[in-house]
């Protein structure tokens, strides 16, 4: 077949596009809402430079004061002579009816067990090991985050311990990504999806 009859597949930005049109939800290209310095509180917005937010998919829901969104998120970090550039895709929550304690969560690794030896302790809790095992949390309110995480949220990552799952929550924000990983176009229904499943889970348990 000559190579002009041949079907290109999608460019990522194609494939954004016609998500955000089948999901009814606005599509830019570019970060024109500043969402890079809205979300700079969060360390993985902290990190590195050459920040860019692309392929930005949006839902707002102005009677509910929230929005909804999923991006490509990517940043470079320099040392010394050499850098590395690191992409990933990203699910944001920007709602009025998040009341969240500053909180992460993060796949354990063995620098955390160290760091646990050393007294430098993560929030476990004895009712879901595999939770406890996978995941590292910490917040600025380790009694606030243990006593109002919801048991489905706790059961939810116990059973989902294939991937590695990145959470970051302060106030009304809400992220949830995998680190250095753009979430192809098969995962990204499922991916969106895990996101509303966790915003639903903590809107309605972590209220003050």
């Amino acid at each position: 077949m000559p190579d002009e009859q041949r079907r290109k597949p999608p460019t990522r930005e194609e494939t954004m596009q016609r998500l955000a049109a089948q999901w009814n939800m606005q599509y830019e290209p570019k970060d024109d809402w500043g969402l890079v310095k809205k979300l700079g509180d969060f360390k993985l917005f902290r990190t590195g430079g050459s920040k860019r937010i692309t392929n930005i998919v949006k839902n707002k829901d102005a009677v509910l004061e929230s929005a909804i969104y999923l991006f490509d998120y990517k940043y470079t970090v320099s040392t010394g002579k050499s850098s590395s550039t690191y992409k990933q895709t990203v699910f944001f929550v920007d709602s009025k009816q998040l009341g969240l304690p500053q909180f992460s969560m993060k796949p354990e690794n063995f620098l955390h067990w160290i760091g646990d030896l050393l007294g430098f302790k993560d929030i476990d809790f004895e009712d879901y090991p595999e939770f406890s095992n996978n995941y590292f949390l910490k917040g600025e309110d380790e009694e606030y985050i243990r006593h109002a995480l919801p048991h489905q949220f706790l059961r939810f990552f116990s059973d989902n311990k294939e991937k590695a799952w990145y959470l970051e929550g302060i106030n009304y924000f809400l992220i949830f990504y995998q680190a250095d990983h753009l979430v192809g176009p098969r995962e990204l229904k499922s991916f969106y999806e895990k996101g509303l499943r966790i915003y639903q889970m903590l809107k309605t348990d972590f209220q003050p």
